[in-house]
């Protein structure tokens, strides 16, 4: 894939237009992604991977509801809440660096706390 090309969803196949909608990005602005792997790791759609995406709470996004047993309703209560505010704050900064007037470096697009992890 060439860089003009964009991303393409491993699960539907549609292009991933925009970072709002990118659970790569997601992915790695929350820490759960290493840098270096970020040109290598396939991308998807945030709708397309529901399990990540039903830990979403903004306004700007529609809730998803996951049946079975990764349904976040079904989880420990403790982690679901964690997991659900680590989420949406992520969810949140890649709104933040979508409305940036200038070019963000790489380095800075991930949460506060999860840089200073990368820097240890």
């Amino acid at each position: 894939m060439k860089c003009d090309e964009g991303y393409f969803c491993e699960v539907c196949g549609k292009d991933v237009s925009a970072i709002i909608d990118s659970d790569l990005y997601l992915r790695f602005v929350i820490g759960e992604l290493d840098p270096e792997q970020l040109h290598l790791t396939p991308e998807r759609h945030l709708r397309c991977n529901p399990v990540l995406a039903q830990f979403i709470e903004d306004q700007r996004f529609e809730p998803l509801i996951v049946d079975g047993p990764l349904d976040r309703r079904t989880l420990d209560a403790a982690f679901a809440s964690q997991r659900t505010e680590l989420v949406s704050r992520g969810y949140r900064r890649l709104h933040e660096i979508l409305q940036q007037e200038t070019d963000l470096d790489m380095r800075d697009y991930p949460l506060a706390d999860v840089r200073a992890n990368y820097l240890h």
